[in-house]
């Protein structure tokens, strides 16, 4: 159900096009709730942090592509993303397909497809252009609160009241868990995914990087220093 009236699409100052409505109404009918409320936070909170560091939609960024990159970023973890890869990439891909079929160019495309496969790579997405930097961090400051203190006074508070947390940070990470059991090529032992899977697993089930090392093919050894 598409919780995003045209009341709070005007409240809020939410693109109002075409291709951002096709958008709403396309990721509303594969999201769960929680999953689609984040999106619509992340793309609220990523344009306020764009303004706290004086970058401007239109002449720095593009406002319609930061709010499809952050309306898609989590399509992975539906159903109808679910593939083979880490959900940021399934996601990325779905992203991408979407939007090509709606007529957009290569060129947004390949945009909006960093900004989905990146946007849980820390000092990577940054590098990739604003867009891909503001989702990640429109992202980080819905999950994790990271640079919550630089919102305008009573921001996040309309922002939750509008679209309601959930206690989202768990479900999502439950959401992770399932598909990374159900399938374990989706959680390779370096990815996010496999980070956050470890840590329900018993210990040393998937190993970590001194336990791929160890495992390694070449026999290296730890170096001795004096």
């Amino acid at each position: 159900m598409n919780v995003l009236t045209a009341d709070l699409r005007t409240i809020f100052h939410m693109p109002q096009t075409e291709l951002s409505s096709q958008a709403l109404d396309f990721v509303a009918a594969i999201e769960p709730g929680f999953l689609y409320r984040h999106s619509l936070r992340s793309y609220l909170f990523a344009r306020e942090l764009a303004g706290q560091q004086e970058l401007r939609p239109g002449a720095d960024y593009d406002d319609e592509t930061l709010f499809l990159s952050c309306l898609l970023h989590d399509v992975g973890l539906c159903e109808t993303g679910n593939g083979n890869q880490r959900f940021e990439v399934d996601g990325a891909d779905l992203a991408a397909r979407f939007l090509k079929e709606h007529g957009v160019d290569e060129e947004r495309i390949s945009v909006v497809w960093d900004a989905v496969a990146l946007h849980t790579s820390d000092g990577i997405a940054h590098r990739k252009g604003p867009v891909a930097a503001l989702t990640q961090a429109g992202a980080a400051l819905d999950v994790l609160g990271r640079d919550s203190a630089q919102l305008p006074s009573d921001f996040a508070e309309r922002v939750h009241a509008a679209f309601p947390r959930e206690d989202f940070a768990y479900a999502i990470t439950d959401a992770i868990l399932t598909q990374a059991t159900d399938n374990p090529a989706k959680a390779s032992p370096l990815s996010f995914p496999g980070q956050v899977l470890r840590r329900h697993l018993p210990a040393g089930e998937l190993p970590d990087w001194q336990d791929l090392i160890m495992q390694s093919a070449w026999g290296d050894q730890p170096i001795t220093r004096a």
